[in-house]
């Protein structure tokens, strides 16, 4: 499978229960209101908001589920009962929500780890990252490597019955954007002798330099994520300064010195022909040095693992990417798989018409009919590739 392309629209989203505030876009409603009135910081609101979500780690007759810590780092550990003599795959699972929101626990986290280590005979580390505003980059990056290293040791894989050559790791949007910046990590850290087999990034954000892409443009007002909100989960992950806010909404937040950094994700170069339906690509104006300078985290490649040139993407594992049409995160996606390919990495990308988010909605009191089919396409690749 190279890819696939399911016909649909943002209609596609067949709600079988239309509750909008449950949607982060009604959240990011009810958070700006409450910010604006100085009632609450924006994000704490919508934290508030998805920990209605969050469920306690229950074992059933086919899972074992438990709620540990790896080196200090919170994480939900899910250990199948079939098999149990036999070596197990295993899986490192990063959760979305933007740096900010979101939780192992949820529900269509835990529903979905519990499927994967169901079906696939696998241990799920499913990680409990820090989140802003309290805690900034790189604190998120720096608690899914700590899991990552902790994982990978030869010691802790047995003690899990784990088969050291059949481990990856996956997540999505801004998990996804973690677990493409811990793959590179683990590819160039000498320390760690155990290296993914596969990467999964469900619509990933990967890169911070351009704001302005086509899938930008046109999804501004998208369902789900619209740019204001994506934007401003970029920018909470660096700062709660909104001048940084600004500067990326205005996509003039790149200091000229750092310039360099374009032609990575310049997408008249990188984008498939397709997807830049008629856009023209525009030379960057460049931003205020200063803010580079006191928030230099955001042209890091740790937070944007786009921003690197090819020789730190060859030898990284096969890699799965999944990319939404309606979604504004769809050309960091895009442009990932083709340079990825540039540099000679082993890429399946599947497309699908819909919204961002999808997969999420595949179980639970919301389901999307295309968020079915995501999840099922992406456990029956696992099992034929993990």
């Amino acid at each position: 499978m190279t890819s696939s392309s399911h016909l649909a629209s943002p209609a596609d989203c067949e709600l079988r229960m239309p509750v909008i505030d449950y949607l982060p876009g009604g959240q990011h409603f009810q958070g700006s209101v409450a910010n604006k009135l100085g009632l609450a910081h924006h994000m704490d609101v919508m934290m508030s908001l998805t920990s209605f979500e969050q469920t306690p780690p229950t074992s059933d007759e086919k899972v074992t589920v438990t709620d540990t810590e790896f080196n200090g780092v919170p994480v939900r550990l899910y250990i199948p009962k079939g098999q149990p003599d036999s070596l197990k795959r295993a899986m490192i699972y990063i959760h979305g929500g933007g740096w900010c929101l979101g939780s192992a626990a949820m529900q269509p986290y835990d529903l979905l780890s519990r499927r994967t280590s169901e079906t696939l005979n696998a241990v799920v580390v499913s990680v409990e990252y820090r989140l802003a505003p309290k805690h900034h980059f790189p604190a998120q990056f720096e608690d899914v490597f700590t899991v990552a290293k902790y994982f990978l040791q030869s010691s802790v894989l047995e003690q899990y019955n784990v088969d050291a050559s059949r481990v990856c790791v996956a997540g999505d949007s801004a998990g996804g954007n973690l677990a493409a910046a811990v793959a590179q990590q683990v590819l160039r850290d000498p320390g760690v002798k155990i290296k993914f087999k596969i990467q999964v990034l469900i619509y990933p954000a990967l890169q911070t330099i351009d704001l302005d892409l086509p899938s930008y443009r046109d999804n501004a007002n998208m369902l789900i994520l619209p740019k204001s909100l994506m934007v401003r989960f970029w920018s909470e992950y660096f700062t709660t300064d909104m001048s940084l806010n600004r500067a990326m909404e205005a996509n003039q937040h790149v200091p000229a010195e750092l310039s360099h950094l374009f032609k990575f994700a310049n997408w008249s170069h990188w984008l498939p022909e397709r997807f830049k339906k008629g856009h023209v690509y525009t030379k960057p104006v460049y931003g205020n040095s200063e803010l580079g300078k006191k928030y230099p985290g955001f042209l890091d490649p740790r937070a944007a693992p786009l921003l690197v040139d090819e020789s730190k993407l060859r030898g990284l594992p096969l890699t799965y990417v999944i990319t939404c049409q309606y979604d504004v995160l769809r050309d960091d996606g895009l442009m990932y798989v083709s340079r990825l390919r540039e540099a000679g990495v082993n890429v399946i990308h599947q497309h699908e018409n819909t919204v961002h988010g999808a997969v999420m909605f595949s179980t639970g009191p919301l389901i999307l009919t295309v968020g079915e089919k995501m999840a099922n396409d992406y456990i029956e690749w696992l099992n034929k590739n993990l």
